[in-house]
């Protein structure tokens, strides 16, 4: 069990650029902040959805915002087709011998996913034909995956710390290295010739690429630097660490604008909206916060019953998709759910 944080040592937050409207209490929001807290106050139910036997560790949305895919610990993904206000399963993808930890689909196209696994492969999947395109055997157990932005390259990181680069047509190894450091996410920036590490030291490690060569080392946090994600628009990128701090740091200057302090436990993951001004960060805190990007300001609280391992918002709809480590509950308190849940629907529906 993870130490709560020293309150005196989180974050300090800047002014935003937004035009501010006073508030009742005399406090400045935002425009935006505004209009996003009418919406939810209107939108704020979430359902939930079985899709799977086991814990669900990973969601993600296709680019065209259509379906959904869902990652279990029961070794198999699950696609969703988003339909108005809910998600109506599509297929069970098996084929994987061991839990798939992560995955995402392809950058630009919307048929394309990638599950990576604890059985040594990652594996490939087209939603048109319902099948393994291909697998590719890697040489560690996988824990985290992404596609990088231009679609030609899958980076896999393994429980070793190793990271392979595999080409995306050929389905062969580009390049392999080995870190002398935990590596707990990976990711491209948005022009695809950097790509970033966040490691066990709270260091954010940026290398070149795609020649891989070492660019800089920040010390992001003074605990394990857990999850990064970017923000569509390409300005800012996310860190989230066993500190429970989520700081927010600029792509340019590459330093830090300003830190999230509402959760207790360690941020295990983040997600931007579709147009990069809300930041939606969780952990095993029983809620999602919800924050706007500028200001820091909570917009809202997504409320849950047990630890959350990933949320996902849909790209170009305020609706966001996440999973927690559900029970089955009354009747059986040992088994997991494996529910995907999507936050933002209307209250009526």
């Amino acid at each position: 069990m993870t130490a709560k944080p020293n309150q005196a040592a989180r974050g300090r937050h800047l002014p935003s650029r937004h035009p501010m409207k006073k508030t009742k209490g005399g406090k400045m929001a935002s425009q935006y902040y505004q209009e996003m807290q009418e919406s939810f106050r209107n939108n704020n139910k979430s359902r939930e959805f079985p899709a799977h036997t086991a814990k669900v560790h990973s969601v993600a949305w296709s680019c065209d915002g259509r379906r959904l895919a869902s990652g279990s610990f029961d070794k198999t993904a699950s696609v969703f087709i988003l339909e108005k206000d809910r998600l109506v399963k599509e297929n069970n993808y098996r084929g994987h011998s061991d839990s798939v930890d992560q995955l995402c689909w392809h950058p630009t196209n919307p048929d394309l996913f990638v599950t990576a696994s604890g059985d040594k492969t990652i594996r490939i999947w087209d939603v048109r034909t319902t099948k393994c395109v291909a697998t590719v055997n890697t040489k560690g157990e996988n824990i985290n995956i992404c596609w990088s932005p231009d679609g030609q390259t899958i980076a896999v990181g393994n429980k070793d710390d190793v990271v392979t680069f595999i080409d995306a047509k050929t389905h062969r190894s580009r390049a392999e290295e080995q870190f002398k450091f935990e590596v707990n996410e990976i990711s491209w920036n948005n022009d695809n010739d950097m790509f970033f590490l966040t490691n066990g030291n709270g260091c954010i490690n940026i290398l070149s690429y795609p020649d891989l060569k070492p660019i800089q080392s920040i010390n992001a946090h003074p605990s394990n630097c857990i999850c990064i994600k970017f923000d569509p628009t390409g300005k800012y990128f996310a860190t989230g660490s066993a500190d429970a701090l989520v700081s927010l740091w600029d792509v340019e200057e590459l330093v830090c604008v300003r830190c999230f302090s509402r959760l207790d436990w360690p941020v295990r993951t983040l997600s931007f909206s579709n147009d990069g001004k809300m930041l939606a960060s969780a952990s095993e805190d029983h809620f999602i916060d919800i924050a706007e990007v500028e200001t820091g300001e909570k917009l809202w609280e997504v409320q849950c019953d047990s630890p959350t391992f990933t949320v996902a918002w849909h790209p170009k709809r305020p609706l966001l998709a996440y999973a927690c480590d559900d029970k089955e509950g009354k009747y059986d308190n040992n088994r997991e759910a494996g529910t995907v849940k999507l936050f933002g629907l209307p209250n009526d529906s």
